[in-house]
């Protein structure tokens, strides 16, 4: 493991980073999703493609990488930007997972490979919404302090600054991004995943042209348990594109 300072809007941020086959001249980046970290997508495409430099990375708040800010996932493309370039990284290829596929397409890679990736905003459930509405008439009143009690188990045991940038990066509409987006594109999804549901990967492979979407077996974290089949399918994908060479 290695550590970077990064300066960013005038904050220091330390980058913790893992680099595996060193001596390979193209790139895969990795970028785990909200509330993981590099260790979960070292776990499963550690052990594949032999002939790329691996880049996995914890992002500011996550993982080893300490936050002391409030952030926007813009925000973290220019962090993940700026680091990249401390590595004279091409992004030949990136993978991003949920929260990492919305960082991961605003970094514009040659080649982009979204693993239930977010950026779909979906209709919240009513438990949901009233948890909102009544955070938002207790916070007038002094009582937001309490915010643990009404966050998402996607913040438990979280700083509120990181509580705070869950907010702003849970609800984002990356659909016009997504539209606009032409670089060849691999949508990979479980097909029981709850946390990013089947039909927001299938909108975003209507979405982004040069696309092609498979479903596998498995729920949001489907790539741990058949890494294999998920690294062969990726390594198939940036091979060649439609008959035309790869990287």
């Amino acid at each position: 493991m290695a550590v970077k300072e990064i300066t960013y809007n005038n904050a220091t941020y330390e980058i913790y980073y893992d680099i595996k086959n060193p001596d390979k001249n193209r790139d895969i980046v990795f970028l785990h999703g909200w509330g993981s970290n590099k260790e979960l997508m070292k776990q499963a495409f550690g052990s594949y493609f032999k002939d790329f430099r691996h880049i996995y990375i914890d992002m500011p708040g996550f993982g080893k990488s300490p936050n002391e800010e409030i952030l926007t996932t813009f925000d973290y493309k220019e962090i993940v930007e700026l680091f990249l370039q401390t590595l004279s990284s091409k992004k030949d290829v990136i993978v991003g997972h949920s929260f990492g596929g919305k960082v991961a397409i605003l970094l514009n890679p040659k080649k982009l490979v979204l693993l239930s990736s977010a950026g779909i905003k979906t209709e919240k459930s009513f438990k949901v919404k009233v948890k909102i509405a009544l955070f938002k008439t207790l916070k007038p009143l002094g009582l937001g302090k309490f915010y643990k009690l009404f966050a998402s188990k996607d913040v438990e045991g979280m700083k509120q600054n990181m509580y705070e940038t869950f907010k702003n990066v849970v609800d984002e509409n990356f659909e016009d991004i997504f539209k606009s987006f032409d670089s060849p594109t691999l949508i990979l999804w479980g097909k029981e995943d709850s946390a990013t549901p089947l039909s927001s990967g299938k909108k975003m492979a209507s979405l982004i042209k040069n696309s092609t979407f498979y479903e596998f077996e498995g729920d949001h974290y489907f790539f741990l348990k058949e890494p294999k089949k998920v690294s062969e399918k990726i390594e198939e994908f940036i091979k060649g594109w439609r008959g035309l060479d790869g990287l």
